[in-house]
């Protein structure tokens, strides 16, 4: 969630969201994951420069794999030095669900006892759209491999809040897509963008 903050907030909070991959950890970037992050980066700087002349026009359509999809967070991920989320892994369903992991590492950290300075987080939701923004409607969330109650995620971004020293956010915030971006929508392994 923390990613869809910086992220643009979202291509998701999907895109911004969203949810194996080519990129692995920030950082470890290959040539190809470099190049399908770039085709990412480059539709979004041509959208929001051309967002303010394409008010009248129907909805534009643009598709990228999960692993353009995956490729652009880790390079977002690895160009920010994210300090606490150090892997965002997404998985695309059909019907706007979206699975993922997160990996996030608080050592030297003073934490609540729930929490581990190292952690994986999975987690299962559905992207929602309205009015040019998005929010993940999480439906279920693992701590390694054991099932935890969804407020454990309120602890974990307050914790990552306070240490990152941002703003605070809830998980039911809504969050403005990119300029120019009016809706996304998934099919299975790919994320449709409407422009």
């Amino acid at each position: 969630m923390l990613m869809f903050v910086k992220m643009r907030r979202p291509v998701m909070a999907v895109c911004g969201l969203l949810l194996a991959v080519a990129a692995g950890r920030g950082g470890e970037l290959t040539a190809d994951a470099r190049r399908e992050a770039l085709k990412v980066i480059r539709f979004l700087d041509q959208v929001e420069a051309g967002s303010l002349m394409r008010k009248a026009e129907p909805p534009s359509k643009m598709d990228f794999t999960e692993s353009e999809l995956n490729s652009y967070i880790a390079y977002r991920l690895a160009a920010e030095k994210e300090g606490v989320m150090k892997e965002l892994r997404l998985k695309i369903l059909d019907q706007n669900r979206i699975e993922g992991k997160i990996y996030l590492d608080l050592q030297g950290q003073k934490l609540p006892p729930l929490l581990k300075p190292q952690m994986n987080l999975y987690f299962a939701g559905v992207l929602a759209t309205r009015g040019g923004e998005a929010r993940l409607d999480f439906q279920k969330l693992f701590l390694d491999d054991q099932q935890v109650p969804l407020m454990i995620l309120d602890l974990v971004v307050y914790a990552a809040v306070k240490l990152g020293k941002s703003d605070p956010i809830s998980l039911h915030d809504w969050y403005a897509l990119p300029p120019g971006i009016k809706d996304i929508q998934t099919g299975a392994g790919r994320i449709s963008v409407y422009y």
